[in-house]
């Protein structure tokens, strides 16, 4: 995959115009120049601290390993990074069950570490902005351990939302609610005379009990720890399951979907369990926090919800900046479902004065590369993929995903990449049941692979052990310095997707990104226009103009004619022909 460098036939963009004339239908104009906040258009790295960069060689990543590689992500062209939970933690979910907000984990480091990466990212100008987990917290933070000793009824249990059982006994959960993670969604504790005493609410793993946000004392809470860590200079966060807060009065029973998406009978908006309208209150009340520290300071909702419409209601002008895109994440790569898709977006989020956000792949899902790689969907519809699975046409899913990736780095609004999709790389799909660390997988009892295959450590330098993920830090007998093995197994092919390989390689995944990010903000893409060119617009194919940039992907199995005009970037290497696109191709053209 490479950026298309030679001399293309030069036309007249006033041909092409005339080519267009009549054929363009128009979806969103253009930002008013200098009306944009940064974040309208920006580009987010998701960081997933554990798996981006061990610095003490101890198989973990950490904030030190983070700052000694945020060079290479101003270099890559993003203007923040996002960096998933480094908080104290039990680590049962990877760290999104907190016991501590305001701490950070040894495993990561220290405050001191955390400081010296803000400094770094600072001096690099990149923006920081950092997960916030405040529907649940780990079951070993001191206000849970507090409720559990408390008496039914009191201010500490009142943090939480405990509840009787039902049934003569109270030995039924209070309602049917399943946990996202498998499972009955409610806990039951003992008494401190060893009886069965109230159950506890988690929607997720039963080491995350969920707070009480018709509690203020669990409003106060938060808005310390917000204004702790934007002392520190943050800017931002993101929000998670910020759908999810408020439950509905009664906690009445649902048979949909575990995660309140809409399934036959069930639409998602009546989820008791997400999108309450009491939730932005909250988060108009964060918003005013965050003013208070000027306007660079953003919120990013996980809010997954449908309609778009819905969605759209996390980021009105007194709300968050912006809400994950979650419906275009999950798009096939297929031309018709994406026109959809954007175009729904567009209307969606323009309706309410706010920006689109477009992403590909994140710390949850199967990594857009591997996903391509099949035809029809994976095996597992979303979740994880096993050794028993069918295994991912590699090869097709890498070449799909530069297209896919080529194609959202052109669109109008703000982009989040997870780490390592630059590199293309794919899930680890043949991972070994016994180095599952993902609760999922041992709620489910296997049932569900989860997400460890998304989530493995970056191959930073490809003849190094680990691919270069670990620095050396024990002595073996001999005296020469090892690493501890990475918490997850790396596959053998690991060293291949490097990032010292592909820096070297003019025709790579990340030659490709580097150039793109570089023209998507020299041509102000994030901020331009949308209108479908209704000439290559097909089942097969689908083409926008964003400005003068004629941006054409196409997703048929034959190649397809191109327009006249000047190659700007490409998602597969040229062969010397600037005639055509081919199959699970991306091209941008300036006409």
């Amino acid at each position: 995959m490479s950026v298309i460098s030679s001399d293309p036939t030069v036309h007249s963009s006033a041909a092409t115009s005339a080519l267009l004339a009549g054929r363009l239908t128009p979806v969103h104009e253009a930002a008013l120049a200098g009306a944009s906040h940064w974040s309208a258009d920006s580009v987010i790295y998701q960081i997933y601290p554990r798996s981006f960069r061990d610095s003490n060689g101890d198989g973990m990543g950490d904030l030190a390993g983070i700052t000694l590689e945020l060079g290479q992500l101003a270099a890559l062209g993003v203007d923040a990074v996002w960096l998933s939970p480094f908080y104290k933690s039990p680590q049962r979910d990877a760290g999104y069950d907190v016991a501590d907000y305001c701490q950070v984990d040894p495993l990561f480091g220290t405050l001191s570490d955390f400081d010296l990466l803000m400094d770094k990212a600072a001096s690099l100008g990149l923006r920081v902005i950092i997960d916030l987990v405040p529907n649940h917290c780990s079951d070993q933070h001191e206000l849970f351990q507090a409720a559990l000793a408390a008496a039914p009824g009191s201010p500490e249990r009142s943090m939480f939302i405990f509840r009787d059982g039902l049934g003569p006994d109270g030995s039924l959960p209070p309602n049917n609610w399943q946990s996202h993670f498998g499972g009955p969604a409610w806990t039951q504790i003992k008494s401190d005379g060893g009886t069965p005493g109230q159950w506890f609410l988690h929607l997720f793993d039963s080491t995350q009990p969920d707070f009480n946000w018709d509690n203020p004392a669990v409003h106060a809470e938060f808005e310390r720890v917000l204004r702790f860590w934007l002392d520190r200079g943050v800017h931002g966060f993101r929000v998670d399951v910020a759908h999810a807060l408020v439950k509905a009065a009664g906690l009445p029973d649902w048979s949909g979907t575990a995660w309140g998406g809409s399934s036959e009978g069930f639409p998602g908006h009546l989820a008791p369990m997400f999108g309450q309208p009491a939730l932005h209150d909250i988060y108009r009340r964060w918003r005013e926090v965050l003013a208070e520290y000027g306007p660079e300071r953003i919120l990013c909702a996980e809010a997954n919800v449908d309609p778009l419409e819905r969605m759209a209601d996390w980021v009105r002008p007194d709300e968050m900046h912006q809400a994950f895109n979650f419906p275009y994440l999950t798009t096939g790569f297929s031309a018709p479902a994406l026109r959809h898709v954007v175009q729904n977006s567009l209307n969606a989020f323009d309706a309410v004065g706010a920006t689109s956000t477009w992403v590909l792949s994140n710390h949850d899902v199967v990594r857009h590369a591997t996903r391509f790689g099949y035809d029809g969907g994976g095996p597992r519809d979303g979740d994880g993929i096993g050794s028993a699975d069918v295994q991912p046409n590699l090869p097709l899913g890498r070449q799909r995903a530069a297209a896919a990736s080529l194609f959202m780095l052109a669109l109008p609004g703000a982009c989040y990449l997870y780490q390592g999709e630059e590199l293309g790389l794919p899930d680890h799909t043949t991972l070994p049941d016994e180095a599952r660390q993902d609760p999922t997988f041992a709620r489910t009892g296997g049932e569900r692979i989860g997400r460890d295959g998304c989530r493995i450590p970056l191959p930073w330098r490809g003849e190094s052990p680990a691919a270069g993920f670990s620095d050396a830090a024990t002595t073996s007998g001999d005296g020469s310095a090892e690493a501890t093995a990475p918490w997850l197994p790396q596959p053998l092919d690991w060293q291949s997707y490097a990032r010292d390989a592909q820096a070297s390689d003019p025709t790579s995944h990340l030659a490709m990104y580097q150039h793109a990010l570089a023209t998507r903000r020299e041509l102000g893409l994030g901020t331009g226009s949308l209108q479908w060119a209704e000439d290559f617009c097909s089942e097969r194919s689908l083409a926008f103009l964003n400005g003068d940039t004629l941006v054409i992907l196409n997703t048929g199995s034959d190649a397809m004619d191109l327009p006249h005009g000047t190659v700007i970037a490409r998602s597969l290497p040229s062969r010397g022909d600037n005639t055509q696109l081919e199959s699970s191709e991306a091209i941008w053209l300036k006409l």
